[in-house]
């Protein structure tokens, strides 16, 4: 682990729900400095006063946003961490069948929004000498699957993404990061993709222990508070029900 916590900070994305709330809480817990970014402010108000999180509410793929978000950050110290979990999936139609706009909001959050907020941080993740890049991909991103065109093709850019971002910035001493979980219960990924309650909850039915938000935080707190010359290229998370994507073992 890295011994001068004290010094650490990170910018986490997505942090108004699910794994971005979970991963703000445990590295609040393993007392790091980090900025709260979501565009729900509400919600980002309560885990600031909760976890003593600085909350920024902001859209990561408005580019007013970001620069907004780059200069209060800047402002209050920086940090040397950037945790890009802000994402999502809409729809789950065939290609025959795919929706314009589930596809162009697909590619906004999970592909640009990354490379917004990336490339507007690089600078000052260089300049602290030990930088880290980590971006939440999913095992969509590794194997396609039917009804997932859409996610499988956001989420292949954003695993390419990373790639080449790692041979880039290597050079910088910029480590990155990928960590990519399979199924994960949250309470709002399945409910906005699909858009009711009834086939959300279907997506879990008969599973014994899936993921939760706290077990992929946790992986990625272990990720990034590893010394800094270690760097854990591509983290594959699964419940154990979910021997691949095409194999979820299901319990009546």
């Amino acid at each position: 682990m890295t011994d001068d916590v004290q010094n650490k900070a990170a910018l986490v994305t997505g942090a108004s729900s699910g794994i971005g709330e979970a991963t703000v809480r445990a590295l609040r817990t393993a007392g790091w400095t980090v900025f709260a970014v979501a565009r729900r402010a509400d919600r980002l108000a309560v885990l600031a006063a909760e976890t003593g999180a600085v909350a920024i509410p902001a859209d990561i793929s408005e580019d007013d946003d970001v620069s907004r978000l780059l200069s209060q950050v800047t402002e209050a110290g920086g940090v040397d961490t950037l945790i890009n979990i802000a994402g999502g999936a809409r729809g789950a139609d065939t290609i025959g069948g795919a929706s314009t706009d589930d596809w162009e909001w697909m590619y906004r959050v999970n592909v640009l929004g990354t490379m917004k907020l990336t490339r507007a941080f690089l600078p000052m993740l260089r300049a602290t000498g030990e930088g880290t890049v980590l971006n939440l991909t999913s095992t969509a991103a590794l194997a396609a699957y039917e009804g997932g065109g859409g996610y499988n093709a956001a989420k292949f850019a954003q695993h390419a993404m990373t790639g080449a971002l790692r041979l880039e910035e290597a050079e910088h001493n910029v480590r990155v990061i990928e960590v990519a979980p399979g199924l994960v219960y949250t309470e709002e990924f399945a409910l906005n993709r699909l858009g009711d309650r009834q086939a959300a909850d279907k997506v879990y039915q008969g599973v014994e222990k899936p993921l939760t938000a706290e077990d992929v935080a946790d992986v990625v707190r272990y990720a990034v508070t590893a010394p800094h010359h270690v760097n854990l290229d591509q983290i594959v998370i699964r419940p154990v029900a979910q021997a691949a994507n095409h194999k979820l073992i299901r319990k009546s």
